[in-house]
């Protein structure tokens, strides 16, 4: 069971979107969220020339939310986060914002790093909501089974801190919680089109294995046929969906799925053939 736990955000600039300290009690780890366009004054932080692991997040040019994931050492300059994050990125095309993870203590080398960067890299492409611009694996190192431990904790720590600042990129859209679990499993059937969701906290997930309608409808919303287009690469040729896929609503679901314009609540049902709709009444 997952336990309370008490976060610390300090306002550097004094407004929400400016830079952003974050701590956790009990926690060495410290994380900076930066606007890309508020680096310039984070020239005299000297806690952000110390070895760590930094996210550039942004998007590309399907509107799609992209992440690099890279690591900074020290440089004989004695300068490390910043000057990094600052260097040319070709691999994406444009970012916003950073978040940077390093320790009050000033206490990782480079195989700490390194075993970092690769966790955080694999973990992002596992939850799938981000495309992960990194060209390459990155090289894990080599690590005693002490430090391994050490470090599992601080990603544990570092996925809480990431959600807090706003970027779910290392939580699956379908994850096996408590929450998520008493939540109902939902099915769609239209005009040869045969899909499995589900609703969340952020918004409606069609799964993995569903099979969506070849055609597209002439009342087709508009949404829908730019969704199509943006998860196209998810989409095989039997028109299946090769991963989860997260919608708006339950009828941006539906219109997907179907190729027209539906409503989620009618055309969503549970096992027993019960609508969206009128579960929605029950739980009232």
């Amino acid at each position: 069971m997952s336990r309370s736990k008490t976060l610390k955000l300090f306002l550097i600039d004094g407004e929400p979107s400016g830079r952003i300290k974050c701590s956790l009690a009990n926690w060495t780890g410290i994380a900076y969220k930066i606007p890309r366009t508020s680096l310039d004054k984070c020239k005299d932080m000297d806690i952000l020339k110390q070895s760590g692991v930094y996210f550039l997040f942004g998007t590309d040019k399907e509107d799609n939310a992209v992440v690099y994931i890279g690591q900074a050492g020290i440089r004989k300059n004695g300068k490390g986060l910043l000057l990094r994050v600052q260097e040319a990125h070709p691999s994406i095309d444009y970012w916003t914002e950073t978040i940077m993870f390093t320790t009050s203590n000033n206490s990782f080398g480079p195989t700490e790093i390194s075993y970092l960067e690769n966790r955080f890299c694999n973990l992002a492409i596992q939850a799938n909501r981000y495309v992960v611009k990194n060209g390459n694996d990155p090289n894990p190192g080599n690590i005693t089974e002490e430090t391994e431990s050490e470090l599992e904790e601080f990603i544990d720590y570092a996925k809480i801190v990431m959600g807090a600042l706003g970027h779910k990129v290392f939580e699956p859209y379908v994850s096996l919680t408590p929450e998520n679990e008493a939540e109902p499993l939902l099915f769609l059937e239209y005009s040869g089109a045969k899909a499995v969701g589900k609703r969340t906290s952020d918004g409606f997930v069609v799964l993995k294995g569903s099979k969506l309608n070849p055609q597209i409808t002439k009342a087709c919303p508009q949404r829908a046929i730019k969704d199509r287009k943006k998860y196209s690469e998810l989409i095989d040729e039997t028109y299946t969906l090769t991963a989860d896929v997260l919608l708006s609503s339950p009828s941006a679901a539906a219109s997907f799925i179907g190729g027209a314009s539906l409503s989620g609540n009618f055309k969503w049902k549970d096992e027993n053939g019960v609508s969206l709709g009128e579960l929605e009444k029950m739980d009232k």
